[in-house]
């Protein structure tokens, strides 16, 4: 059992891993700048140790002494990082929003956090993006080659953690992962968005066709691949977390419409191509299988099932939310 604070803890993965962490009986401080959303979202409601969970909203750009005050309070051994301004093509309209979170904010977070004697380990959940496009399998030594503000935030930011480890010693374990998916995810994503649609007789707009390729990964097998992380993962050290099935977002599509008896060609409409965005992703994960023995469980058709599932469960609630990315500066 340890202290494990979790940093943008009301994201998706976030609540994944808080869910998985609470299993392994550690205690949990969650801190994110939104409140805590609806019970639907949150697997870790139903986990029998989730009074060993406590929440604190707080903003890492407004709040900064409240979280390190919180932290400090807490005295985590380890810190796993989810928080950051998100979404790559609304990155373009207010680049400098990216990179005062997820650079500045972050900087001076790692600063405090530096000289917090109680960390054993800060867990970064980073991005492939940083890579740009990636015609062919890429390991961790790739150069860096982002595409837009939010790949460059995120390129910035693993850089300073990297001169932290060297100069400092800063116990960091950055990791990459494939795009998250499974039930509980962001309305606005692509699987939980393609699914709603087509439950309620939306038409969806394909950006740029959907030729894009990306490998996914279950949210459970994201949270498996942090615990991994933080027992195993050697700090300084870069870890790859994809599966082997790599699918393009056309293919996504014609995959639920599969399994939901919809016709794709009258549900899908295609719109333009997102400004800057990369074509693939996709990363050879066989270190983490090799250093600390990590692997995705859940194929990616199983996980559109237990998502359609989640979808039609929900789906009164679900209608009452907005189904649109809200952007929050």
């Amino acid at each position: 059992m340890a202290r494990v604070a979790v940093l943008g803890s009301n994201s998706f993965a976030g609540t994944a891993f808080i869910d998985a962490a609470l299993s392994e009986t550690h205690e949990v401080l969650g801190i994110s700048r939104s409140p805590e959303p609806p019970p639907i979202f949150l697997p870790y409601r139903e986990n029998s140790r989730a009074s060993a969970y406590r929440f604190q909203q707080l903003d890492l750009n407004r709040d900064f002494d409240a979280v390190c005050a919180a932290l400090a309070d807490f005295a985590p051994a380890f810190v796993v990082d989810f928080a950051g301004q998100g979404m790559v093509a609304e990155s373009w309209t207010r680049p400098e929003q990216w990179y005062q979170t997820n650079i500045v904010s972050k900087v001076r977070l790692h600063e405090f956090l530096r000289r917090h004697r109680t960390l054993e380990k800060y867990v970064r959940v980073s991005t492939p993006e940083v890579y740009g496009s990636t015609p062919h399998l890429i390991r961790e030594h790739q150069p860096y080659a982002p595409s837009t503000p939010y790949a460059v935030s995120h390129a910035a930011i693993d850089m300073s953690l990297a001169a932290f480890h060297r100069n400092y010693g800063f116990p960091v374990v950055l990791t990459r992962f494939a795009n998250f998916f499974g039930p509980g995810q962001q309305l606005y994503r692509i699987v939980p968005r393609t699914i709603i649609y087509a439950l309620v007789g939306r038409r969806l707009s394909l950006d740029g066709a959907g030729t894009s390729v990306r490998a996914f990964i279950h949210s459970r097998d994201v949270a498996a691949a942090l615990l991994r992380a933080l027992v195993a993962g050697r700090p300084g050290e870069t870890y790859h977390f994809s599966s082997n099935e790599f699918h393009s977002i056309r293919s996504v599509v014609e995959q639920i419409c599969a399994q939901l008896a919809v016709q794709f060609s009258s549900f899908v409409d295609v719109g333009p191509e997102r400004q800057g965005k990369d074509h693939a992703y996709l990363m050879d994960a066989s270190k983490a299988q090799a250093e600390i023995d990590w692997r995705p469980r859940i194929a990616f058709a199983e996980g559109i099932r237990q998502t359609i599932k989640w979808v039609r469960a929900n789906l009164d609630e679900i209608r009452r939310l907005p189904l649109e990315y809200v952007h929050k500066p």
